[in-house]
């Protein structure tokens, strides 16, 4: 009998950790993960015979452990690193895939590709330099990627003579400079990587041949425990399912799927979906995959959807949840590092490819470039290669966005030039564009937290003032109510009741009545079709500005075209915006006439009069309907009283 060996499953359910390295030049990047590879024992013996013999033929004393990562002939002859190198490894613990990227300038553009996947990053620090620019642009980088853990490993600590003081002062620096960057977890470690201080052992063998610690005034962790050990959480998001359609598979009459890759949230057969943009509602029927048909599917997974009814879906459209849907836009605000060599030009067209979905974009303005040495913000109406800042962006089709915080697969894009064919720029969504940014106040000198003192012009980004921290102070969700329905129905009554109703109840109110904006912010508009168009358009503009201040914004406008409605909604979060239909008998709103606008059309003295001689577009969009006919005041503020608590 042959007996088989039982597969080692305790390999194959060993979680994941992708890190990346980065640093100033020199700074022993490709060293230290060389370092990692042979003190865990994660290389070959030909490869170590090979690197001994590279390093005696070069004339050096020790081996060169960076010439396992340096691959291209160039890194080798000039002992840097230039493109990024991805290194695996394993140990009992746990797995890794290590991205070595380059430290000079020039090459930011690969430390971001590197950086883009990773759950850690290490920041090497010089010892004897301490903390450089380069230094600070990588730890910033990782803050934009949203990369939660951050490793400070000062480096070289044999050159200062392993001097705890010297240790302290780098990280001193570095806490002063982190506290303005969006990270949580920050770890400093001491280590030598061409000795192997700290990086897998605490103690080595030194030249008497004595086991002896460097170090003995540190207490921490090796770094490679520290790897080990981090707490690395799914940062998938597996709430907000998102799918964009890459492929659509018809094989014959009798099936149509979508196919593509499940960018985050899982889904299930018989989950409700919406597909964007056409906002069509069906179910899950099949999710189809290679090894056959599953019930649910998770972040990651390649498959192949069909649902129940007969939807015109195509590439670059996305499936997402019913009442979980994405920002559609075409407006939106982003960090962009520029990574091409021709400076980026606003109002010149570009190409942008987001998840499966290309079009053309503008890049409209640059709010501000970041200075990564002090993060303050400096006016720029470009941005140089390896430049990030903060722009403003169009695109000639709407996309469907999710903040980069929230959702890394739909918050990230990357920019292309359409003639050459190059990425030049890579992107972070910070939100939909809301209108410019001003400066802080001139008379605000100081902002306490340590009561230093900063320029009038120089906003710091974590003390911005979102929506979300508006909504957490004033108790409630902020909302939009649109009231529609023809003159005479009730919209205004019913909506000034609601606003007093809001307002003893403590809630933040805007109220936006047809009458205010027509004589003032539309005054220049008549009541043609067209203009009246623009008169609601104008109008959801500005309901989206209170909006994100936090507001519960109250709408009441006539409203006639279901088209003007549904463009007007697009402009909220999903499940913020609701209408309102307000309806009555034709001959009760002419008998109030609270206008005189029906005694005038009977007249003949206006014409086109919603309700009258034109009619008012129905949609399927009314998330409360109310007739006025039939229901009273109070018992109108009640049903949509009833709605608001159970959204908020």
């Amino acid at each position: 009998m042959i007996l088989t060996p039982e597969p080692d499953t305790h390999y194959l359910n060993m979680d994941l950790l992708r890190f990346t390295t980065a640093g100033s030049v020199d700074d022993g990047k490709s060293t230290l993960i060389g370092r990692l590879l042979y003190d865990s024992k994660s290389i070959f013996e030909d490869q170590m015979e090979a690197i001994e013999k590279t390093s005696r033929s070069s004339g050096e004393e020790e081996v060169n452990l960076a010439l396992l990562t340096d691959g291209l002939k160039a890194e080798r002859e000039q002992k840097i690193t230039i493109d990024v190198a991805y290194r695996y490894f394993a140990t009992p613990k746990r797995k890794f895939i290590i991205a070595d990227t380059p430290g000079h300038i020039q090459y930011t553009r690969n430390m971001v590709t590197g950086a883009s996947t990773a759950k850690l990053a290490i920041v090497l620090i010089d010892a004897s330099k301490g903390v450089l620019t380069q230094s600070r642009r990588h730890a910033f980088i990782s803050s934009l990627l949203q990369i939660p853990h951050l490793v400070v490993a000062v480096n070289k600590m044999d050159l200062v003579d392993y001097d705890e003081t010297v240790f302290n002062r780098i990280v001193a620096d570095f806490r002063e400079f982190a506290r303005k960057l969006d990270i949580q977890d920050i770890t400093y470690i001491p280590i030598s990587a061409l000795k192997g201080d700290n990086v897998v052992s605490k103690r080595r063998t030194d030249k008497n041949g004595e086991e002896k610690d460097f170090m003995p005034w540190y207490n921490g962790s090796t770094l490679l425990h520290h790897l080990e050990t981090v707490r690395v959480d799914a940062s998938d998001n597996a709430v907000d399912f998102r799918f964009p359609v890459q492929y659509v598979i018809r094989p014959n009459q009798n099936f149509r799927g979508f196919a593509g890759r499940i960018a985050s949230g899982r889904v299930s057969v018989g989950d409700e979906i919406t597909v964007l943009p056409s906002r069509t509602t069906s179910k899950i029927k099949e999710i189809v995959t290679y090894d056959g048909n599953v019930e649910q599917a998770f972040p990651g997974d390649s498959v192949t959807l069909t649902i129940q009814d007969e939807v015109d879906i195509s590439r670059g459209d996305m499936i997402v949840r019913r009442n979980n849907v994405p920002e559609v836009t075409s407006q939106f605000e982003a960090y962009l590092c520029w990574m091409n060599e021709e400076a980026m030009q606003t109002g010149r067209q570009y190409l942008l490819m987001h998840s499966t979905k290309t079009t053309l974009v503008y890049i409209d303005e640059v709010i501000y470039r970041m200075n990564v040495d002090t993060l303050e913000r400096e006016t720029s109406d470009e941005l140089l290669l390896n430049e990030i800042g903060r722009v403003r962006l169009t695109t000639a089709q709407k996309v469907f966005i999710d903040a980069y915080r929230s959702n890394q697969k739909t918050g990230s894009f990357i920019i292309i030039d359409p003639a050459s064919n190059v990425t030049v720029g890579a992107g972070m969504i910070r939100s939909k564009t809301t209108g410019k940014v001003s400066d802080t106040n001139n008379d605000t000198n100081a902002i306490t937290e340590d009561n230093r003192k900063i320029s009038p012009n120089v906003v710091w980004e974590p003390w911005n003032i979102d929506r979300e921290e508006r909504e957490k102070r004033n108790g409630h969700k902020a909302m939009v109510l649109w009231f529609t329905g023809i003159s005479g129905s009730g919209k205004s009554t019913i909506a000034k009741a609601l606003e007093r109703k809001l307002w003893e109840l403590g809630k933040h109110t805007i109220l936006l009545d047809g009458d205010q904006v027509r004589h003032g912010l539309n005054g220049d508009l008549g009541f043609s079709k067209q203009d009246r168009s623009e008169n609601i358009r104008r109008v959801g503009e500005v309901a989206r500005l209170f909006f994100e201040h936090g507001n519960i914004v109250i709408c009441t406008f006539v409203s006639p075209y279901a088209e003007d409605r549904a463009k007007v909604k697009l402009l909220f979060p999903e499940g913020r915006f609701h209408e309102i239909l307000v309806t009555c008998k034709p001959e009760t709103a002419q008998q109030r006439d609270p206008k005189g606008l029906y005694d005038k059309a009977k007249k003949g003295e206006i014409k086109g009069l919603t309700g009258y001689d034109e009619q008012h577009e129905m949609s399927n969009e009314h998330t409360i309907v109310i007739d006025t006919d039939k229901t009273t005041v109070d018992e109108s503020l009640l049903t949509i009283l009833d709605k608001i608590n159970s959204e908020d």
